[in-house]
């Protein structure tokens, strides 16, 4: 079955104020893209474009318009919050997705409009959307990209602290078992392969890892992660970078705290990132 996957296109990380996220990021080390606004939406991104993946920042501009349950995640907290995949077909991966026992709606189009000198530019998307069930709880859903040109200008994929791209997100939970089931249907069975107590899916470009507090504790020792109970929670964003120790001078001189693993990894609390346990790694 062919599911026209590319692999993770951008992980979205829920953020109360959505500038005060930008300024954070950008004292990380990250450029961004002007605003975009969701088109008949309430919420707004910006983004942190990669070569082949991004970042999104996305908060609530208007929270009379519809949020997408956005304003429900940032009542617990703010941090990673969904993993998008990359599509070259939504009708297609919808087609195979059902195929494999999920239970989806119809693609649903999307548009935002990216603030610029010369006026609005509309970017267009076709999501293909699975329910929390489908997805053992995950917050997940395929992007086919019809306007993809305009969103990675040369200037916006140059950032100070050297990152290139996502790795690997990693997905913490008491209960594995409903995900991994549910990542198999996604992205079939030839994908997944088990460690241990953490499993790995590979995507096509970048890694899901999903694995129980224990061992998400070992891989990531910034996580806290006592609160963690079955529902799954995206608990740390593992991004390559061209040097590891320009990464942490980068950081030095922004006074940013962060510790260095024992096998040379940057590591940036969630507290520095709007929840997010940051890791940079070479790429």
């Amino acid at each position: 079955m062919d599911r026209q996957l590319i692999g993770i296109d951008h992980l979205i990380i829920g953020v109360r104020d959505l500038e005060a996220a930008r300024a954070r990021y950008a004292r990380l080390g990250f450029n961004s893209t002007p605003r975009g606004r969701h088109v008949g939406w309430g919420t707004a991104n910006y983004c942190i474009m990669f070569e082949q993946d991004y970042l999104e920042l996305l908060g609530i501009v208007d929270p009379a318009q519809f949020t997408n349950d956005l304003d429900r995640f940032l009542e617990r907290r703010e941090g990673l919050l969904g993993i998008v995949v990359g599509s070259r077909d939504a009708e297609a991966t919808r087609a195979a997705w059902a195929e494999a026992g999920t239970e989806l709606d119809a693609v649903k189009a999307l548009g935002r409009l990216l603030e610029s000198e010369d006026g609005p530019i509309e970017l267009r998307f076709r999501n293909v959307m699975p329910g929390r069930a489908a997805t053992g709880g995950v917050g997940l859903f395929a992007c086919q990209h019809l306007t993809p040109e305009p969103m990675r200008r040369p200037a916006w994929l140059l950032h100070p602290n050297g990152a290139r791209g996502i790795r690997s997100c990693t997905i913490a939970t008491t209960d594995t078992g409903p995900v991994v089931e549910a990542m198999v249907r996604l992205f079939g069975s030839s994908t997944v392969t088990d460690t241990d107590n953490v499993v790995a899916v590979h995507t096509g470009h970048g890694v899901i890892l999903i694995a129980p507090p224990e061992d998400t504790e070992l891989m990531h020792p910034l996580v806290d992660t006592t609160a963690i109970g079955a529902e799954p929670v995206l608990a740390a964003l593992t991004l390559g970078v061209a040097d590891p120790d320009r990464t942490a001078a980068f950081l030095k001189l922004q006074g940013v705290p962060f510790r260095r693993s024992p096998t040379g990894e940057v590591l940036v609390p969630p507290v520095e990132a709007h929840g997010v346990a940051l890791e940079f790694t070479a790429a």
